[in-house]
Formats: structure tokens, sequence, C-alpha cells
């Protein structure tokens, strides 16, 4: 019976004392994962390419796409006509 009283004051006090760390804490901590890089929005805009089409912003730093380079525009020897 002893032992019985004995831990229900014991599960009594942790939560007590739990509840009150809880509500008094001043700063809680914020923990957060440090591989977790923010969310980035870019906005919707467009470039128009030399070709025609069009390419958007991506990245982290939201810059635009390179134009997609037409075939024949690539020379054998690997230079690019621009």
């Amino acid at each position: 019976m002893n032992n019985r009283i004995f831990i229900l004051i014991f599960i009594v006090v942790v939560f007590i004392l739990g509840g009150l760390l809880y509500i008094y804490n001043p700063e809680p901590v914020e923990y957060k994962n440090p591989n977790e890089e923010e969310p980035v929005a870019c906005t919707a805009d467009a470039k128009l390419c030399p070709d025609g089409s069009y390419v958007g912003r991506s990245g982290p730093n939201c810059e635009f796409d390179p134009c997609p380079i037409p075939e024949d525009a690539i020379f054998e020897d690997g230079t690019i006509l621009e």
C-alpha cells in the first residue's frame, strides 16, 4: 500500500513540475535542422529567349534559367553561335 501511494505522489509531482516548467519557461528553445534551408518563393516572371521560348526563375537566388541552345547553333569544334 505504501508503495502505491509513493508512486502516485511521484507521478503527481512530475506532472506538476512539468506543467510549471511549460507555463513559466520565458524563452523556449526552438530546434531547427541545420541542413534544412528556408523555402524561397520566386516571382512568376518570364524571360523571352532569342528562339521565342520563355524561361522562368528558379534556385535559391531566383535567377532566370539559361535559355535553351538550338542544335544548329553549336559547331563541330564546340563553339556556340550567340
